[in-house]
């Protein structure tokens, strides 16, 4: 995509009045093209297959098709198109394993999502800063950011193929970071890392 060309886009939400508004304020803005909108993650896929766009904007909790299934239909077909979701649940940890490339909160200023989507639609991935919610413990003190990611993934049941693909480093490398893993969290395998997992972190809804 050039970058004199304006960002092509498409809007999903249940809530119509949000989708209007945010077709509107993208409209006052040249860097933007509003190809389309829908009300479901349904419709939002019949869009990919019918609209050529460069981003699109959808809520999490969408009829028909949430926006964990769109995300996860998209890393199936391999798709080119780049995802942001807008929500007020606090998804974005797994909005970026599923292959999501920004989240954006309800609960800040609209014109924010402006600035996420001109970076998004350079290539960049935008997700705010997290605080791991975990109970104060040393083990997970002691793991680093990525680590931390691997293993929320390793937790929803991935290979390391899959891990390896999802934050697209070498199959040698996950074992790497597993090795490290099991090491700091003081467990022996991937069951026990699971569940050592399981033990200090609540699933983001």
């Amino acid at each position: 995509m050039s970058t004199d060309s304006p960002i092509n886009l498409v809007i999903a939400d249940k809530n119509s009045l949000l989708v209007k508004g945010l077709t509107e304020m993208f409209k006052q803005d040249e860097r933007f093209n509003v190809r389309a909108t829908a009300t479901d993650g349904e419709l939002f896929m019949e869009l990919v297959d019918r609209v050529s766009f460069d981003v699109g904007i959808i809520g999490w909790k969408m009829p028909f098709s949430d926006g964990r299934q769109v995300l996860t239909n998209l890393r199936e077909r391999e798709s080119s198109i780049r995802v942001v979701v807008y929500s007020g649940a606090n998804v974005s940890r797994q909005v970026r394993s599923l292959g999501g490339a920004g989240f954006y909160s309800k609960s800040k200023p609209p014109e924010g999502l402006i600035d996420v989507i001109c970076q998004v639609g350079q290539g960049n991935s935008i997700f705010p800063f997290e605080k791991h919610h975990a109970k104060t413990n040393d083990r997970i003190s002691s793991l680093t950011a990525r680590e931390l990611d691997i293993l929320e993934v390793l937790a929803q049941g991935h290979s390391n193929r899959k891990i390896a693909k999802i934050f697209e480093i070498s199959t040698n490398t996950v074992k790497f970071h597993l090795k490290n893993i099991y090491e700091k969290a003081q467990v022996d395998n991937r069951t026990q890392a699971v569940a050592f997992y399981n033990q200090f972190y609540k699933e983001e809804e």
